[in-house]
């Protein structure tokens, strides 16, 4: 194996990684690591025993017998967090600890203070600390930045997304102690506002939950307004379960210019009695995508896609719409 200065301090190729989770996100970070020269997949530590070892298997990793095990390696360069949502705080700190890179699915914690240490916690380790926001790589992101222009002042816009699930399993999405509060769990929809019209001055958030028992639900609701500093009024609309009968993904944006209306597959620009298609980008291969810019980064310092305050920011906006749901009351947000 060979030396290399990767900015970090000196790391090895390949880079040996340990992944947390044998979900989907887990599945397609190990399939582009085992391809990957680059990377060699070493230990996997999963929930279910069963499930784990057939993961390992089918990637040729090791089964650990926990998360905490795992990151106590030192045969680890890399740890990705691909597991529950409650975990994700505990999970990276003990990793940096550990003297690890780190990569974990957004959100980095449900816990805004837990988030800021991580982040502090890496730069004082001089370690990667790599949140996953695919939503910024994708085509539907890059399409509605590039048509922005095209309608002048913007002054409104409105995200939708509700998923229909005809018979809602108790699985750990729909659970509030593991999934967190909606638009935490679902940080994306509201990380796309600020990364589209920056700084939040106040957030009023209303929630509904369909309980079946203790700690999960059959569906959810949340509706966010935010009131962006520079005047644009956004309204984030999160919702699944199988209270709803019909799923909807519809990003509507207005300008004094036009309007931008956007689906995962397509957009349409709006001015009048004119209408334009948009082309929007493939949504596939972003989890190859993502590992293989932490890969590049890694080896040869090259910068990511997105800042881990950005992150930050858009946890603190979701948490503040968290503390409005519950006291029915607006939340200001701090910008100093």
């Amino acid at each position: 194996m060979t030396q290399i200065n990767t900015g970090f301090g000196f790391s090895v190729a390949p880079i040996r990684v340990g992944i947390v989770g044998t979900g989907f996100a887990a599945k397609l970070r190990a399939e582009t690591l085992v391809a990957d020269a680059r990377s060699n997949l070493v230990a996997v530590a999963g929930h279910n025993p069963e499930q784990t070892a057939a993961f390992c298997q089918t990637f040729g990793a090791e089964a650990e017998v926990s998360w905490r095990k795992l990151v106590e390696r030192d045969d680890l360069d890399l740890v990705i967090v691909c597991t529950v949502n409650r975990d994700h705080g505990a999970i990276v700190l003990a990793a940096l600890e550990n003297q690890k890179h780190v990569v974990v699915e957004y959100p980095l914690s449900l816990d805004v203070s837990e988030a800021e240490r991580a982040i502090e916690l890496a730069a004082q380790k001089q370690k990667l600390l790599h949140i996953e926001h695919i939503e910024l790589l994708g085509g539907l992101h890059s399409s509605i930045k590039e048509s922005l222009p095209l309608i002048g002042k913007v002054f409104y816009a409105r995200y939708v997304t509700i998923t229909s699930v005809r018979s809602a399993p108790q699985r750990w999405t729909f659970q509030h102690s593991l999934f967190g509060f909606p638009l935490i769990g679902a940080i994306s929809r509201l990380h796309r506002f600020t990364d589209l019209f920056g700084e939040v001055a106040t957030v009023n958030c209303q929630t509904q939950f369909w309980d079946t028992q203790p700690d999960f639900y059959k569906a959810c609701l949340c509706n966010a307004q935010l009131r962006f500093t520079n005047g644009v009024l956004a309204e984030a609309v999160y919702g699944k379960g199988e209270t709803f009968s019909q799923s909807e993904n519809i990003f509507t944006i207005y300008g004094e210019a036009g309007t931008l209306v956007f689906t995962p597959e397509s957009g349409q620009l709006i001015q009048g009695e004119n209408r334009q298609n948009i082309q929007v980008g493939t949504r596939r291969g972003l989890f190859a995508k993502d590992t293989d810019m932490v890969l590049e980064c890694l080896l040869n310092g090259t910068p990511l896609y997105v800042e881990n305050t950005s992150s930050l920011y858009a946890l603190k906006v979701a948490d503040a719409a968290r503390r409005s749901s519950e006291t029915r009351q607006n939340v200001a947000i701090d910008n100093s």
